[in-house]
């Protein structure tokens, strides 16, 4: 008796490399300067070995997806609609999702059929911080639960339906809340990539709605083993430590003046309590519904890359 199929493919980074084909490394280390996470020390043979892969298959899925609308619209003989590519981006708190996220929107915004891609996370859509205190929710802030799923609904659902504008909350990470009076808006981009914890997850059984992943084309898990993103949590806890936390306006003020020993400990803390929790109970589990898995190893480089094909 044989094993069951895989829906995957499993290629080690080499292999994975070699996938680039001729595809020209647009990136300058200058650019790459802004494209980092505070702790990420990210290469431009990070991006070379990985990214331009990805990018260019995530081209090849653009230009398929485009002439299947274009062919519906063939067949129903209306004009063509402009109609964006969504790519998910999920992950763990600290893995690295959101220099994958930039990485990618620079990457894809070189390419000469979509110049115009879009990059929203889905920290503007957590409820504000007075919201999340009335229901009882701020120590659970990330969690499924502390965001406005209906508004992150909506607002994927406008910028694929082609709506001429999509705008949605703004959030900072300064203050620790959304910032009332601002907003991105979105124009029918080419490509939008939505990026944050909980952007696979669906609901319970015979539950009906309609969850933002259904309308991705495309989605991407950051993944590596928990151990190590707890290193790399606690690791930018000290970064921000030492920067961030030092503005007056920040809300983390009080842990800007703890020494190397009590700031590791307040980081172990919140991640055992808060983030190592959400990760296991509801961001880990959503790692199987993604179309390509970028795990990382212990230095925060991309060991191999799982690629649906089932």
């Amino acid at each position: 008796m044989t094993d069951d199929p895989s829906p995957w493919v499993l290629l080690p980074r080499t292999d994975w490399a070699g996938l680039r084909s001729a595809t020209p490394l647009t990136l300058t280390e200058a650019d790459l300067a802004h494209l980092r996470g505070i702790n990420e020390d990210i290469s431009l043979t990070e991006v070379a070995e990985v990214y331009l892969p990805l990018s260019r298959l995530l081209n090849l899925y653009v230009a398929a997806t485009q002439d299947l609308h274009r062919a519906t619209d063939t067949f129903l003989g209306t004009l063509a609609a402009k109609v964006p590519f969504v790519i998910g981006v999920a992950g763990s708190v600290a893995v690295g999702k959101s220099t994958t996220s930039r990485i990618l929107q620079a990457l894809l915004s070189r390419w000469p059929h979509h110049p115009e891609v879009a990059l929203v996370t889905t920290d503007g859509f957590l409820l504000p911080n007075a919201e999340l205190e009335r229901r009882g929710l701020l120590a659970r802030k990330g969690f499924p639960e502390s965001y406005d799923t209906r508004a992150l609904v909506r607002f994927v659902g406008a910028v694929k339906s082609g709506a001429p504008a999509a705008h949605a909350p703004v959030y900072s990470h300064l203050t620790y809340d959304i910032l009332p009076d601002e907003q991105i808006t979105v124009r029918q981009p080419d490509v939008l990539i939505v990026e944050g914890l909980n952007v696979l997850q669906t609901g319970t059984d015979g539950d009906r709605r309609v969850f933002v992943s259904d309308y991705f084309d495309f989605s991407i898990y950051v993944d590596a083993e928990e151990p190590h993103i707890k290193r790399w949590y606690v690791e930018r806890f000290r970064r921000l430590r030492d920067t961030a936390f030092r503005d007056p306006d920040s809300y983390f003020r009080r842990y800007a003046d703890l020494d190397d020993e009590a700031a590791d400990e307040v980081a172990s803390g919140i991640w055992d309590a808060i983030n190592g929790r959400n990760l296991a109970e509801n961001v880990l589990p959503t790692r199987s519904r993604a179309d390509l898995i970028l795990h990382k190893g212990a230095d925060h480089t991309v060991e191999s890359v799982h690629l649906r094909k089932l």
